[in-house]
């Protein structure tokens, strides 16, 4: 049985942006909201509220951040799966970020009605 988990809708919308691998952590990356920053041979990801996202940085905005509530045991197998699965299935494009205590998911804001109808038949709690 899949387990059942709240969600919320963080404020804002929010932003994908990509950075050269080389390129130092911007001022802009700080602030309010859910910020994650990730770094590979490839890219420097940064993910953050749009308003503070700079027009010149390639980016791909209009995304809402649905944030799974935690925290989840690192070995509790299945919870992004629950979520993800009927969103998936029903074709949205999703984003996943996780934390240390906890998971997000981002959704294009134009779907985001969808988004939080299908986790709630799914058995989820928004």
């Amino acid at each position: 049985m899949m387990p059942s988990v709240a969600l919320s809708l963080l404020a804002g919308d929010y932003a994908v942006c990509r950075l050269s691998p080389t390129d130092p952590i911007p001022a802009w990356a700080a602030g309010d909201g859910f910020v994650s920053i990730s770094r590979s041979d490839e890219e420097l990801s940064i993910l953050r509220r749009a308003e503070r996202a700079p027009s010149d940085v390639r980016q791909d905005a209009g995304w809402a951040c649905l944030k799974l509530q935690g925290p989840f045991a690192f070995d509790e197998t299945g919870i992004v799966l629950s979520v993800i699965a009927p969103l998936s299935t029903a074709g949205l494009g999703i984003f996943v970020v996780s934390t240390f205590d906890g998971d997000h998911i981002l959704v294009k804001r134009a779907e985001l009605d969808r988004a939080e109808a299908l986790p709630r038949e799914a058995g989820h709690r928004l």
